[in-house]
């Protein structure tokens, strides 16, 4: 009996804290995303496990890859960075793909990072990634979650 009993709350501790029961990065499938001229290949997180994993654990990302956040409503949406080795921007963004707002994340850190409104979306690329591509709030992202085609 208590060995189940601690069989249970390892198990409910290593889900509650994916940090934990996660030591390499997470693969998701990938969808095309456009930002004016410029392509995105993200991985799309919708589960709350998958939002809790997000990018930790990678050392690299290519230039134009990212993870995308997809919520079931929108809310207003936190991130940080705890467990995540390379330098992050991120995108808050609305339901029709407007960019609400946009913070630049240091890595291993627990500084909150939240969208300025409810959003639905939120998308991760490599630090300075939006900034040097002139994409700012108000700018509209393309793509299927946007409701409009890439």
């Amino acid at each position: 009996m208590k060995r189940a009993a601690a069989a249970l709350a390892t198990a409910t501790l290593l889900w509650t804290t994916p940090s934990l029961a996660q030591t390499a990065p997470q693969k998701l499938p990938t969808i095309a995303l456009g930002a004016g001229m410029h392509n995105i290949r993200a991985e799309v997180a919708t589960t709350p496990e998958q939002h809790q994993i997000g990018l930790m654990f990678r050392t690299a990302m290519g230039t134009n890859e990212g993870m995308l956040f997809i919520f079931e409503r929108p809310a207003q949406q936190c991130f940080w960075m705890k467990n995540t080795l390379i330098p992050l921007s991120v995108a808050f963004i609305s339901e029709d793909g407007t960019v609400v707002n946009i913070e630049e994340m240091a890595p291993q850190t627990l500084e909150s990072h939240c969208s300025l409104k409810p959003v639905r979306h939120v998308l991760e690329m490599n630090a300075g990634w939006f900034a040097r591509r002139g994409i700012k709030p108000g700018t509209r992202l393309l793509g299927a979650p946007f409701g409009t085609p890439r």
